[in-house]
């Protein structure tokens, strides 16, 4: 008899310094490994962009936070598709050449990768993006028209009929500053990806659509102190590449009555373990689904954060591990159908719930 598939949702969460996933697609590999011992990885932009680079991973969803804390809390299933019809809204405020480096990555994106993106426009006003840091170190921004950033979007769905949306907005010019200069250096906090959250988040709240973002930047100059981790980023003119390839097949969202009547869909009882930082349990998907008793949540404790939110200060009950190689052999034997605390030497006693207990201590 088939043992039923092993699904496992992968976070590491946007702008919070995340040593590993903190940086251009440095989680990559976490990803790729873990989709090895599961039937079905589901993930996020921040782990699987890798700005030039990405990797087709099969049994990988790619699924936008906002949508994943939906998907998560049982309010949303996930449909997979064969191919999905792509849209590209390009912020008014891109300078001309810089646009043009955008429309074409997305040429090359069509005919190399074969993705279906049909249609562009131009937001009708400037989308005013500001940067911030919060007091706790995480990045977050602000858009200043939001709503040209909805026209646009509706029109794409509307007229152009698409399923999914890519986002390319103007982003500050940051060259000089310490935030970006400790991340160039592989330290310290993506200082564009909390902005880049409220983007993607604002167009899948508003028209349950599957979207990601990549921000336009003028070029940096060459760094030879430059990480290996924020390398994939200076590699090009633009981000997009990856957006789109996740985009391609990213899942479409669908009401949970929808999701139960169809075979393909995954909803959030199919999940078997969720891996996550150890400091970075507070987020919406993780609460809930740490609430469903058949999911086992794994806290990675090398992968630091600026966050504090651990299981314990929670009330989160997850198994620690010191690192992903030892998730994964937790995923192994979760999928062999082995507890994985008997793989160690101590087991603890068997609890008796009965009054006799103190009777079967003493046989």
């Amino acid at each position: 008899m088939n043992s039923p598939p092993l699904t496992v949702v992968l976070i590491v969460p946007t702008g919070v310094g995340a040593s590993i996933g903190g940086f251009a697609g440095d989680a990559l590999p976490v990803a790729r490994a873990i989709a090895q011992v599961s039937d079905t990885l589901i993930t996020h932009p921040n782990v699987l962009n890798g700005a030039q680079l990405y990797w087709p991973i099969p049994n990988a969803l790619y699924v936008e936070g906002y949508a994943l804390d939906k998907f998560a809390a049982g309010c949303w299933g996930l449909q997979p598709v064969h191919q999905n019809r792509i849209g590209l809204i390009l912020d008014s405020a891109i300078e001309p050449e810089l646009q043009l480096r955008h429309l074409q990555a997305v040429d090359a994106a069509r005919a190399t990768l074969g993705l279906n993106v049909s249609d562009c426009i131009l937001t009708d006003r400037p989308l005013e993006v500001e940067l911030r840091i919060s007091e706790s170190g995480a990045s977050w921004g602000t858009i200043g028209n939001p709503d040209s950033l909805l026209r646009a979007a509706e029109k794409l769905i509307r007229q152009a009929k698409v399923e999914a949306i890519a986002v390319v907005a103007r982003f500050p010019d940051d060259e000089g500053s310490i935030a970006l200069e400790n991340y160039r250096r592989g330290k310290g906090v993506d200082p564009l990806a909390g902005a880049e959250a409220v983007i993607s988040h604002l167009i899948v709240r508003t028209f349950k659509i599957p979207c990601a973002h990549a921000p336009a930047l003028s070029a940096l100059p060459l760094d030879p102190q430059l990480s290996p981790r924020s390398a994939a980023e200076e590699i090009g003119y633009t981000f997009l590449p990856c957006v789109l390839a996740g985009l391609g097949k990213a899942p479409q969202f669908v009401g949970p009555e929808s999701a139960l009547g169809s075979q393909l869909s995954i909803t959030a009882d199919r999940v078997d373990a969720v891996v996550i930082p150890a400091t970075a349990c507070g987020g919406s998907a993780i609460l809930s689904l740490s609430g469903r008793s058949s999911v086992q949540i794994i806290a990675v404790g090398d992968n630091k954060t600026q966050m504090q939110a651990t299981p314990e200060k929670l009330g989160i009950k997850a198994l620690q591990v010191n690192s992903y190689l030892e998730a994964i052999g937790v995923l192994v034997a979760l999928r062999a159908g082995i507890t994985p605390t008997s793989l160690g030497a101590d087991i603890s006693p068997l609890r008796c719930l009965s009054d006799s207990a103190q009777q079967i201590s003493n046989l």
